[in-house]
């Protein structure tokens, strides 16, 4: 099935659109028009992967951010969505913001946050279906908030019985944590593999209220990877 060149972005279509491969993307943030994207080649990251330097297993002991889940959804997306020195405009436009977020009330969208003195500082989000997570955007505002967010996400992946860690695109920051690219037709066996399971996002919360400790964090990532 191919999706619309121009689509007219509902919850369903978005849903519908990952389990294609397929993910929505604009041309800026002030731009209310949204496109379908399906890369030739598709950035993954590896759950038994992810590359945890020296300084960021510090900062996980340290315990560094008060690190949490699904409470500022919204808040990560705008986050997301600005414009910084580093990056003069978004793919992220208000309707994206508005559709995911009626995703996240669904159960379909989930984020990551890290908070320094209630503050949030970095964070994630992305789609979840069946054992698939789409990565869709992080942010960052102090050094390795991003990066425990990851960490994190990963933590909850593997006790959750997922099978797919889609980041979509490759970057220098994502390779060095351990993504990968891979070829497209490769990509779509992998996303069917993944979407039969039945990731549980919730999972790491049943195992253990200690979800938010770094240290648990790294220990249940050595013991899943």
């Amino acid at each position: 099935m191919d999706m619309p060149e121009r689509p007219i972005l509902q919850p369903d279509d978005v849903l519908k659109a990952y389990t294609l491969g397929y993910f929505p993307m604009s041309e800026a943030r002030d731009d209310p028009k949204v496109f379908w994207v399906l890369p030739q080649w598709r950035g993954i990251l590896p759950l038994d992967n992810l590359t945890i330097s020296t300084s960021l297993r510090k900062s996980l002991r340290q315990n560094r951010f008060d690190v949490t889940s699904n409470t500022a959804f919204a808040q990560v997306m705008e986050h997301c969505a600005e414009r910084t020195s580093f990056r003069e405009d978004t793919w992220i436009n208000h309707k994206i913001i508005e559709v995911y977020c009626e995703l996240h009330q669904q159960g379909h969208a989930h984020s990551i946050e890290c908070w320094q003195d209630e503050r949030l500082v970095g964070g994630l989000y992305g789609i979840s279906i069946g054992g698939a997570f789409f990565g869709e955007s992080m942010f960052s505002r102090v050094s390795d908030a991003s990066k425990v967010a990851l960490v994190h996400l990963v933590a909850r992946l593997n006790i959750g019985g997922y099978g797919l860690l889609d980041t979509q695109f490759i970057t220098d920051h994502l390779a060095r944590l351990g993504a990968i690219e891979i070829e497209k037709n490769d990509y779509q066996k992998l996303l069917e593999e993944a979407l039969i399971l039945d990731g549980n996002f919730k999972a790491i919360e049943e195992v253990s209220e200690a979800y938010s400790d770094g240290s648990f964090i790294l220990q249940s990532i050595t013991q899943t990877s």
